[in-house]
């Protein structure tokens, strides 16, 4: 009997081995997928970002490469829209220049008019 028992243990444990082989195949395999993702998203990021520095080498693109590009692209963004706001306001102020103009040349022309 405490043979019997032996073998349904031993049977057991290799059937849990098998079970972890196999387990850990997958997860070797989902990494490896996913370590060909991350390469072809950084590949794709920089591509869009800057054709010229990814995919002509030939070699493959570093995280900090992307993250770079994409913090010049961040940087470019913002003083772009400093730039438009900036050029917003001057804009309002010559508006607003050449209405007060306007006005002033309204009540001059009115009081030329009464001088005539």
């Amino acid at each position: 009997q405490a043979e019997e028992e032996l073998k349904a243990a031993w049977s057991q444990q290799a059937e849990q081995l098998r079970e972890m082989g196999r387990r850990e195949r997958l997860l070797r395999s989902a990494v490896q997928r996913a370590g060909e993702q991350l390469e072809s998203f950084k590949t794709q990021v920089m591509q869009v970002c800057s054709p010229s520095a990814a995919g002509s080498t030939g070699k493959s693109v570093t995280e900090q490469q992307v993250i770079e590009k994409v913090r010049q692209i961040s940087d470019e963004n913002r003083q772009s829209h400093e730039r438009e706001k900036s050029l917003q306001k001057e804009l309002n102020s010559r508006l607003s220049k050449e209405r007060e103009v306007s006005a002033n040349i309204e009540v001059f022309k009115n009081s030329l008019q009464n001088l005539q």
